[in-house]
């Protein structure tokens, strides 16, 4: 189960990267953006789950955890908006949103460089 958590974390961090740095590339967030987001979502929380399924007594309230959880819920949120963007074909918010993307893609490192190490450090 371990080697699916970590191959689903990685793919994780390929998608968001990809779909993050595109669109800054881009200078302006699109449709596909948006489907990578998805997919780096739907990765990230298979790969949160089969970790949390690994971890002795489930969820911990420990750094970790909490900025995991975190930024979940803030991919979560971002993918959300990226989409109601696009559908809403809002210039100014297409052309600045991969500002948004950024920051979330530097707070969704944080917990995943973490997990890296604790994982290392077992």
């Amino acid at each position: 189960m371990l080697t699916y958590a970590i191959i689903s974390m990685t793919s994780a961090l390929i998608f968001y990267t990809i779909g993050v740095w595109s669109e800054k590339i881009q200078g302006t967030l699109k449709g596909w953006h948006i489907a990578i987001f998805w997919i780096g979502l739907i990765c990230d929380s298979i790969g949160t789950t089969l970790m949390s399924k690994i971890a002795e007594g489930g969820f911990a309230f420990n750094f970790h955890g909490i900025t995991g959880l975190l930024a979940l819920w803030l991919m979560l949120f971002h993918v959300i908006w990226a989409t109601i963007v696009v559908i809403r074909k809002n210039k100014t918010m297409l052309l600045k949103f991969h500002k948004f993307s950024l920051i979330v893609w530097i707070l969704w490192l944080i917990p995943y460089i973490s997990g890296l190490i604790y994982g290392m450090m077992r």
